[in-house]
């Protein structure tokens, strides 16, 4: 009777027990720089309908050492349209000898729901034996049914320190189903064979050495080897759609969200009062977007097709919060109260995060914006943020392609660019150096663009003790306090932060009989060097350009002179260009500094390069020099 039960599981979870894990039989080109290696991973995705798929998913991975601990960890998730089912793990030893098995009261179940969620039924399971007896082998299984395929998984076969033994990915079809997918750095043509009724596609990457991670690198997603996998035609919770081409996606989106932009009447109302007396188009659009982040707050809420589908205006109304697709609705909304047509745009956020592909309509988004059309230009919100500028849209949103959902469907659209003028850091300190070598300073910086990002965020999200904490740590200097600071906004397109800083730092200047030895760049230095004779398999790519422009005047002591000047620099190359300038008038010691980045991917053989011109920097930028006091 045992015999059959165990002949019965094998079946049911398709598990192969004779597989060998034992790390002997690794190849030694797959054990050198890894972590971990995948024995074998293999993903299968049975498309039943265009309102069901099937997602099942067997993987072993043995872990090297502590630093490849991370991949140890089962974690799946699931939610009212996803279910989870059937999961199973073993752990084995070094030998490849089975030495424990999953037990469902081992299994955690968390919710999802983070810190600015409300509702959610995203859920999601998690698994770990803890086992630090390295090397080890632990090997998962688990299945999964999706109630609708207007999205599906993609194949991601490499990771950072990992190697990978052999990884499929096989999806299966009806004859007469049309599947779509788009490559990522895979070579080979998708083996497609035809059984009976049915369509198999089947990917496959075999020996692959472990990957490192490499400065500048261009993103995951542009570089490493993916198959991403779509509809055409879909069902999900009663709604049709097809997402053949992006029109249709944009449909799908008008159908979802149609009729859900009525206000009530007091709303009506207060955006008649605030805009009536208003005749310019883009101080409504302003004022009603003022009115918004006043008025409202960002909360998730996620419950099945409720993490596409927006609530209406009236509920955010009531409510005074919503998700991003909710508020951008509820945005809309009001401009449509005051006859100003606005643009529901859905997008992939994140900082340097690409676009979508034009040539692939599928669910590539994880947020949504609104544009606003004008004659001239368009106006561009982020209703998710309570602070954040009209019309921008920064490392988040900006510099990629999103899909505008207008009456006939999705269109491809571009947010705005920012260039290097846009992103800029003024800089100017005033300065003195004691004969004792202390140091006090008072320092005003103007940032823009991109460059006052993390500032703005210090302003409006941080905590004081959160203040102190990032201002006495991110400033070049070995030891200094802050003393006194002070910050101010200027909103716009463009928006800018005024930063007023009091510094000390004691012994700055380090003194040797009657010599005192000065850094006088103080503030802004290259913190980048590169490793000598790197050999790259990426190009290099710098993604936000900008410009440093910094102005140091500072007073040394009387009786002194300058014995070694610094020597000043210029470079100029297709990487960025830079300067810095060193002068003594009247015992005052004047720097000038400018530093632009310039956007762009560079091949790899253009490393050294590369490597030569940051190596001048950080020297140029640490240059030094020697006082000596007169006789």
């Amino acid at each position: 009777m045992k015999k059959y039960l165990i002949i019965f599981l094998c079946s049911f979870f398709g598990k192969v027990f004779a597989q060998n894990y034992n790390v002997k039989l690794i190849n030694d080109s797959l054990l050198k720089g890894a972590n971990a290696v995948t024995r074998m991973d293999d993903l299968t995705v049975i498309i039943k309908s265009p309102s069901k798929a099937i997602v099942k998913h067997r993987y072993a991975i043995t872990i090297l050492n502590e630093d490849g601990a991370r991949y140890a960890q089962y974690v799946n998730s699931y939610d009212k349209l996803v279910s989870l089912e059937k999961i199973d793990g073993h752990l084995f030893d070094a030998t490849g000898k089975e030495i424990k098995s999953v037990k469902k009261k081992d299994i955690a179940d968390f919710s999802a729901n983070g810190d600015e969620s409300l509702m959610t039924d995203n859920r999601y399971k998690v698994h770990n034996f803890y086992y630090t007896q390295y090397p080890y082998t632990i090997e998962y299984e688990d299945e999964q049914t999706y109630d609708g395929i207007f999205y599906l998984p993609s194949w991601h076969p490499i990771d950072i320190n990992c190697s990978t033994e052999q990884s499929t990915f096989t999806v299966e079809t009806a004859s007469d189903y049309e599947l779509r997918y788009k490559q990522i750095a895979y070579n080979a043509a998708v083996v497609k064979t035809i059984v009976k009724d049915k369509n198999i596609y089947n990917w496959q990457l075999k020996n692959i050495v472990p990957v490192k991670y490499e400065p500048y690198q261009p993103s995951w997603d542009e570089i490493n080897t993916a198959v991403y996998i779509a509809p055409s035609l879909f069902e999900i919770e009663n709604y049709k759609g097809d997402m053949k081409n992006w029109l249709g996606f944009g449909k799908f989106f008008n159908s979802l969200n149609e009729n859900k932009q009525e206000l009530p009447e007091n709303i009506k109302t207060e955006v008649h009062n605030l805009t009536n007396k208003i005749t310019d188009v883009k101080e409504k659009v302003l004022l009603l977007y003022d009115y918004l982040q006043k008025n409202s707050r960002y909360i998730s809420v996620q419950i099945g097709i409720g993490g596409w589908q927006t609530y209406d205006a009236k509920y955010v109304a009531a409510k005074k919060y919503g998700d991003c697709k909710a508020l951008s609705n509820y945005m809309i909304s009001l401009l449509k109260e005051v006859n100003i047509p606005a643009k529901y745009v859905l997008i992939k956020s994140g900082d340097n995060k690409k676009g979508l592909w034009e040539d692939f309509s599928a669910n590539q988004f994880t947020h949504a914006i609104v544009c606003v059309p004008l004659k001239k230009d368009s106006i561009w919100l982020e209703c998710t943020s309570q602070t954040v500028s009209a019309g921008y849209m920064g490392s988040f949103t900006g510099n990629r392609k999103a899909l505008l959902i207008d009456n006939d469907g999705g269109h491809v659209v571009s947010t705005p660019y920012y260039k290097a003028a846009d992103n800029v850091q003024i800089r100017k300190v005033d300065a003195e150096i004691s004969e004792e070598g202390n140091l006090t300073a008072k320092v005003f910086t103007h940032f823009t663009g991109i460059q006052q990002e993390d500032v703005n965020d210090l302003m409006h999200r941080a905590t004081p003790e959160q203040k102190k904490k990032y201002l006495n740590e991110t400033l070049s200097l070995p030891t200094y306090s802050v003393e006194k600071y002070e910050y101010k906004e200027t909103k716009g397109m463009i928006p800018a932060v005024d930063e007023y800083l009091e510094i000390k730092s004691p012994f700055y200047a380090a003194i040797t009989g009657k010599r005192l030895f000065l850094t006088p760049n103080f503030f802004n230095r290259s913190g980048s060097k590169l490793e000598e004779n790197k050999e790259r398999k990426y190009d290099l790519k710098f993604n936000v350009p900008y410009i440093d422009i910094d102005t140091l005047q500072i007073k040394i002591p009387a009786y002194y002179t300058v014995e070694a000047m610094a020597k000043s620099v210029t470079l100029k190359t297709a990487y960025g260009s830079y300067s810095i300038n060193f002068s003594l008038a009247n015992n005052v010691l004047n720097v000038i500094r400018k530093n632009e980045r310039n956007e762009g991917q560079f091949s790899k053989n253009e490393y050294e390069k590369i490597k030569i011109y940051f190596d001048e920097l950080y020297k140029a930028d640490r240059a030094k020099v020697v006082l000596v006091k007169k006789e």
